[in-house]
């Protein structure tokens, strides 16, 4: 019988013997890195070496798998035998927003931003996360983005430059692996919803500069959250008339009349190209996400704690 394979362990290494064990070994059995002997290439060149980060672990080279936990939690496809691994998998992921809680418990008051990660250094929208990140820091908050390149590295360098705390989550993907090197806090995510969590949590607002699909995964979850009280008092601020008029126009002409939305819905939104009324807007709701009706959570009856 073909013996069950976990992907979340580390992938086998040969031994003395020249088997994989299934544990990390050399000669006489002595534990030494699985990096230890992988070959850098013929120029030694380090820089270009596959990579992933898979949770807090870095892989890089031979240990580099095919897949990503989410992939592998998400996948109903193959032997049914991977269910028996779903409680350890609970408790990975109890484990994920243990550490985001306890590493993002004390921030100051901070702003989530968002963005392309394949925005090019040279472009205006880069330049104009550059501007957001410092207006957003000399305002008095952190920023946090998703920590890797194009818009998010821009708005964590403006902010880093400008004097602010610059933070940065990242998440394990078959690709935009490292955090970008702006970052001063950083933490790495193996699964998308831990990750979502602490954009809301330890944010007072939402900025949204032009993206794709995860930016507006981001843009529409943060409307959904204030619409229906999840968060409230809680800004968002698309940056860009040109990119995201068009989205609006159609939430206007076609999703409001059908009655899909109410028409104090796009309230909801600002829509400016100010790097400054961004700020502004920011600052005018600060403090104000706590529900009204409670003074403190300690107010606050148990059920709603």
């Amino acid at each position: 019988m073909t013996p069950s394979y976990d992907p979340d362990r580390l992938p086998d290494v040969a031994g003395a013997d020249g088997e994989g064990s299934g544990q990390v070994g050399g000669a006489e059995g002595l534990a030494v890195s699985p990096l230890a002997d992988v070959d850098a290439g013929a120029d030694g060149d380090l820089d270009h070496a596959p990579e992933r980060q898979r949770g807090p672990v870095t892989l890089r080279r031979g240990q580099v798998g095919p897949s990503t936990t989410d992939q592998r939690l998400l996948d109903t496809r193959g032997p049914s035998d991977w269910v028996h691994t779903d409680p350890w998998r609970v408790l990975r992921i109890q484990s994920e927003f243990v550490e985001g809680f306890g590493l993002l418990s004390e921030l100051p008051r901070a702003v989530s931003v968002f963005g392309s990660a394949r925005t090019p250094t040279d472009s205006p929208d880069y330049t104009q996360g550059i501007e957001i990140g410092a207006a957003i820091a000399r305002a008095g908050f952190a920023v946090i983005t998703g920590g890797g390149p194009g818009t998010m590295e821009a708005v964590n360098r403006g902010c880093q430059e400008a004097g602010g705390l610059s933070v940065g989550l990242g998440i394990e993907l078959p690709f935009e692996q490292k955090l970008n090197a702006w970052v001063d806090l950083g933490i790495n995510f193996r699964y998308f919803f831990a990750r979502k969590t602490m954009f809301v949590k330890y944010a007072q607002a939402f900025v949204i500069t032009p993206g794709g699909f995860g930016t507006l995964d981001e843009l529409f979850e943060a409307l959904t959250l204030v619409q229906t009280g999840k968060v409230t008092r809680f800004p968002v601020v698309l940056v860009g008339t040109a990119y995201w008029g068009g989205l609006l126009d159609w939430v206007r002409d076609v999703v409001l009349p059908t009655g899909r939305i109410s028409a104090g819905d796009l309230d909801l939104i600002t829509l400016t190209d100010d790097v400054e009324e961004v700020a502004r807007a920011i600052s005018a709701s600060s403090g104000k996400r706590r529900p009204e009706r409670f003074g403190s959570p300690s107010e606050a009856p148990l059920s709603d704690r």
